[in-house]
């Protein structure tokens, strides 16, 4: 659903609708089935980030998916993919992936709260290849641009934030704003993720920014709206282990992520996804959102006495709780983070960095040192429907920031104008999150995910 960017973390927050026009169908051959192996990573994004980290391996599976379900109850056959990426990881997921024809490598953040995927694109033709941080569409036989007469460029079509336009040019031209105002705008367009010679998916529809205020250099779109890239590639289901941050300023870890099949994935723990109705209109709510059922949260073995009811949708949509790759710390409704505040508060409140707001929304930071603190507070716990639990270690709880000022890593959504509960990345270190589109569930599995790769 979303994806939040505060201060020096990248929190994004995307609100989208589901759709009331048709996209039309991608034919592709159904008898073939692929299966390949890349790096993905997970970084700080900064304009000397590396963007050569495309892996070569490859391997294949004749085996063909089942259906894939749709948003709207349908489902649709699909050939297998199977790909594994490696990521650096600071505060985003970044994933540097192939794109035209032939391949131009793009850095992409991996954010389960958007639809569109878009990418950085050059304004004008260089003469010589394009850097790696931007798109050279002079370059790719396989790029082709929206037209105005698309489906997808009427007027008052609810997929983005703005209403797709005409420009000048007879081009489809959209706006994507993020919850923390920046903006990124270009021109649709379709265009292949090519893994090799013989392997690439359909044309995919994708944002071609030639304008953006964001230092993200392009997002991977992957929540359930049917222009997400999840969904326009058939990925039948993916997942992604963070390692543990570091605390260096401009260091990095690196994890894996998948797209398709998870070999790890015997061991993991499901809970089903909330489903919502589409005559269902809720003004708080995103319906193409991953939306769990969330039951409570134990700090230090203590139960909190917060009812389950806050973390689930009311009426008016306000309480979903939803797992979220784009954004980086975890965001609660005040009911649930005022409880979290009071017990943290009640446990080590004398350390308490007095008057510190972090990021305009996290205020539990402390001055001293983050694993003495820790030990005071204990592990915390997220617990879900079936049992299935996230477990923090107190020695995971904290963030670095601002030079090293500990912070619980949790911030409250009403000072992000949210009423919705995030799971953000900083709380899924150490773990493997899968997302599975056919049995719509999420898992969970525990990891050093620092050593898969």
């Amino acid at each position: 659903m979303a994806l939040c960017r505060t201060s020096m973390l990248i929190f994004f927050f995307l609100f989208f609708f589901s759709l009331s026009t048709q996209l039309e169908n991608q034919h592709h051959d159904q008898n073939n089935s692929f299966s390949l192996s890349f790096p993905l990573l997970s970084l700080s994004l900064s304009p000397n980030t590396s963007a050569n980290l495309f892996s070569n391996s490859l391997f294949s599976n004749p085996k063909l998916n089942p259906r894939i379900g749709r948003t709207d109850g349908t489902t649709t056959p699909t050939p297998s993919y199977n790909y594994k990426f490696l990521f650096k990881y600071s505060m985003a997921l970044v994933v540097s992936l192939p794109i035209g024809t032939p391949p131009q490598t793009q850095q992409m953040v991996l954010d389960t709260g958007s639809q569109l995927s878009w990418i950085q694109c050059h304004k004008k033709v260089p003469r010589k290849p394009p850097p790696t941080s931007s798109f050279d569409p002079s370059l790719s036989s396989s790029f082709s641009v929206l037209p105005c007469t698309h489906p997808l460029c009427k007027p008052r079509v609810p997929d983005f934030t703005l209403p797709t336009s005409c420009d000048q040019n007879r081009l489809c031209h959209y706006s994507y704003f993020y919850a923390d105002g920046t903006l990124a705008e270009g021109n649709l367009v379709r265009e292949k993720f090519s893994f090799s010679r013989s392997v690439s998916t359909p044309p995919l529809i994708l944002g071609c920014a030639t304008d953006s205020t964001s230092d993200t250099q392009g997002i991977l779109g992957m929540n359930l709206g049917r222009f997400s890239f999840a969904s326009q590639a058939k990925i039948s289901k993916f997942s992604y282990c963070v390692p543990k941050r570091r605390v260096l300023p401009g260091s990095f870890s690196t994890g894996s992520f998948y797209l398709g099949n998870n070999p790890n994935s015997a061991g993991f723990r499901y809970v089903d996804l909330l489903t919502f109705r589409q005559s269902q209109r809720m003004p708080n709510l995103d319906p193409l959102a991953f939306t769990v059922g969330m039951q409570g949260i134990r700090i230090g073995g203590k139960k909190l006495n917060i009812p389950p009811f806050v973390f689930r949708p009311d009426a008016g949509g306000s309480g979903q709780t939803m797992i979220d790759s784009g954004s980086d710390f975890t965001f609660l409704v005040d009911e649930a983070y005022n409880k979290v505040r009071e017990e943290v508060v009640r446990l080590a409140g004398f350390k308490l960095k007095k008057g510190y707001v972090y990021g305009g929304a996290a205020d539990m930071c402390f001055d001293g040192n983050s694993m003495e603190i820790g030990r005071l507070i204990g592990d915390m716990v997220f617990e879900f429907d079936k049992g299935v639990e996230i477990v923090i270690p107190k020695d995971q709880i904290f963030a670095e920031v601002d030079g090293g000022v500990p912070c619980l890593g949790i911030g409250r959504s009403d000072m992000l104008g949210i009423a919705s509960n995030i799971i953000g990345n900083f709380h899924q270190q150490n773990l493997w999150v899968e997302f599975d589109l056919i049995k719509r569930r999420v898992g969970f599995g525990k990891a050093d995910c620092s050593r898969l790769v």
